[in-house]
């Protein structure tokens, strides 16, 4: 079966083919979940002949699906707007889970957030039941906690991606979540409405290569896993292009004239088109204007 449809704005084509084999009958199952945000494709391979095995099978497959859908229905907040990182506040919150955050995250779900470079995107306030309940200041990073038998590490990144970014480290299995301060096959968004800044988003990476090793596990907001090495990678790719960026403020060069300057060149084919990234940069850099000095 083939069949198209728009998911991520762009087409994405499935196909399904399944061999009976040296079987009486075919056991196995596929299905799969598609919108506009989301895919989900499940595979059960049978159950080796086994008597109901195509039943079993099915059952697995819509099983998992059923779960990913709920999955995906709590990425949207009660409005019915999609919010990354917290559209499932509401519906935990309700059940009394404990959410934890940085106290500047609490603030600004509190109220209204116009979000310039995303067209002047609007976010309401959100519900209290989607407040974070237990929040920290800076002066309590790093925090400890155990959940189960597993001991866990949290700890505040100030003005990275945003002015609340965490980052969660599992010593254990040794995990780092590391968010949207690290970002994969793109050039990371520095979110300026919320005091998002490229040497915040510097200091984070520096902050995190200090936690993590070579055998860490790094989960970033979106993509596959990543490693310490690739973390160096963005660290390193983040302060090259701040000192070129600031430069350029210091002669009087705009947004517009510092992409056309192409200070991510020799980036470009890791991280793609630096237009919303230099864009997101620059108010950022004006914010911090006294911080780089011989600009105003």
């Amino acid at each position: 079966m083939l069949e198209t449809t728009r998911a991520f704005s762009a087409p994405i084509s499935t196909s399904q083919f399944s061999c009976v084999g040296e079987r009486s009958g075919n056991q196995d199952a596929i299905g799969y979940h598609l919108d506009e945000y989301n895919a989900c494709f499940v595979v059960s391979d049978g159950v080796g002949g086994n008597a109901g095995g195509e039943l079993a099978a099915r059952i697995a497959v819509d099983t998992a699906l059923n779960t990913f859908g709920d999955f995906v229905d709590l990425g949207a907040g009660e409005d019915g707007i999609v919010i990354n990182g917290t559209g499932g506040n509401d519906r935990i919150g309700r059940a009394g889970a404990k959410i934890i955050a940085q106290d500047n995250t609490k603030l600004w779900m509190s109220r209204e957030i116009l979000v310039e470079w995303q067209n002047n995107r609007v976010y309401p306030p959100r519900a209290k039941e989607a407040l974070p309940n237990d929040t920290f200041f800076p002066h309590e990073s790093p925090r400890k906690m155990s959940f189960g038998s597993e001991q866990v590490q949290y700890g505040h990144m100030f003005e990275a991606h945003t002015d609340g970014d965490i980052y969660v480290f599992f010593p254990g299995p040794n995990i780092l979540v590391a968010g949207d301060v690290l970002s994969v096959g793109k050039y990371p968004i520095l979110d300026y409405s919320t005091q998002g800044w490229i040497g915040g988003m510097a200091n984070g990476c520096r902050d995190l290569l200090q936690i993590a090793d070579a055998q860490t596990r790094i989960i970033p907001g979106t993509g596959p896993i990543q490693t310490r090495a690739d973390l160096q990678a963005e660290a390193d790719m983040l302060n090259t292009v701040r000192g070129r960026l600031a430069a350029m403020m210091k002669q009087g060069l705009g947004a517009k004239e510092m992409l056309a300057a192409a200070p991510t060149q020799e980036f470009d084919a890791k991280w793609g088109d630096p237009t919303a990234f230099i864009m997101s940069t620059y108010p950022g850099l004006w914010g911090h204007a006294r911080e780089l000095g011989g600009i105003i």
